[in-house]
């Protein structure tokens, strides 16, 4: 029993005396460590203020500048550990550094892929920072590109997280991607009114509204013949194009064309409206279909005279003393 109490505190005393050993290069080891920590930060710093003017590279800059401070803080910790175990080789890291890697990959196959779109996103630049985007249901100004995820603000004040590996590989419209933007809306005018006379006075109202671009001018064009109106589709530019200039645009332009046509020059802006014609089963001609109306005007055609009671009853008994012969003579015929 006693030689097992000796063999286990000499082999403690062994463990002991090893790390009093190790302590200086562990202490070393620290003190490297910290350096690159401490030069990682600064790297990450540095990044950031080159970049921090530059709209289109702000936050390429964020992102290479957390990438080198990951690295420098990864080379830090090779260098720390070649300090503490000296037996430990380069080869020994990169194959460690290898094998961690596949594991690692498989491990976080998603966020890995989300970062390398990321980085993709953010060196073709699709869209920016404080763009307008629409993306499947979500439509809203972009607030962030991190190296997940993008963020974006919806116009309703919410805040909507979206996977870069989505945004990379799935269509996005972009809608304050150039300086101008075209708008459209259709109107629905009456039958009886002149067209040309009308699309003339829908320029006219949209050359009136100031947030309307001159250049490129406004159009109207004619789209329908719809059941009840004549479709006119009206076209106009905006600058900028964000999402509020379009709804303060749609709204001025909306109410001087209805101000133009219907109020000053008595265009019809009609609802929309149905026929119903009822089948006339009072006439004389009903079960005639060479002559049934079926509910349309006369025209210059004959009008049936309607039926009456005592025509009415008469028919009724034709028809049933037509009847009563009819099985008279099939009884004969069986006797």
């Amino acid at each position: 029993m006693n030689a097992e109490i000796t063999a286990v505190w000499d082999k403690v005393q062994v463990m002991i005396n090893g790390f009093i050993m190790l302590l200086p290069n562990i202490i070393l080891a620290l003190i490297v460590f910290t350096l690159f920590v401490v030069v990682g930060r600064a790297i990450k710093r540095l990044v950031k203020r080159l970049t921090r003017h530059h709209r289109y590279a702000r936050n390429l800059g964020m992102v290479l500048g957390r990438l080198a401070q990951g690295i420098t803080i990864l080379v830090g910790l090779f260098v720390s550990l070649s300090i503490v175990i000296p037996s430990l080789k380069a080869g020994d890291l990169v194959q460690l550094l290898g094998i961690s890697g596949v594991a690692i990959g498989f491990a976080f196959r998603d966020i890995l892929q989300n970062f390398l779109a990321g980085i993709l996103i953010l060196l073709t630049e699709p869209f920016q920072i404080d763009d307008q985007i629409v993306f499947k249901g979500f439509e809203g100004t972009v607030e962030n590109i991190q190296t997940r995820a993008t963020t974006i603000r919806t116009y309703d004040g919410r805040r909507i997280v979206i996977p870069n590996s989505e945004l990379f590989t799935n269509s996005v419209t972009v809608n304050t991607a150039f300086e101008n933007r075209r708008l459209e809306y259709d109107i629905g005018v009456g039958y009886g009114d002149d067209i040309d006379r009308t699309k003339q006075l829908m320029l006219e109202a949209m050359h009136g509204v100031d947030v309307v671009l001159k250049d490129p001018a406004p159009d109207v064009l004619v789209m329908e013949l719809a059941e009840s109106t004549v479709n006119i589709r009206i076209r106009w530019w905006i600058k900028p194009p964000r999402r509020i200039d379009a709804l303060e645009s749609r709204d001025q332009v909306i109410s001087a064309i209805k101000q133009k046509l219907y109020v000053e020059n008595g265009i019809d802006l009609p609802y929309p409206t149905r026929q119903i014609l009822f089948h006339d089963q009072t006439e004389e001609t009903d079960g005639d279909r060479s002559r049934q109306r079926e509910g349309w005007p006369k025209g210059k055609s004959e009008v049936p005279k309607p039926r009456s009671i005592s025509g009415s009853l008469q028919r009724l008994a034709q028809i049933q003393n037509g009847n009563s012969k009819v099985r008279a003579h099939q009884d004969d015929n069986e006797s």
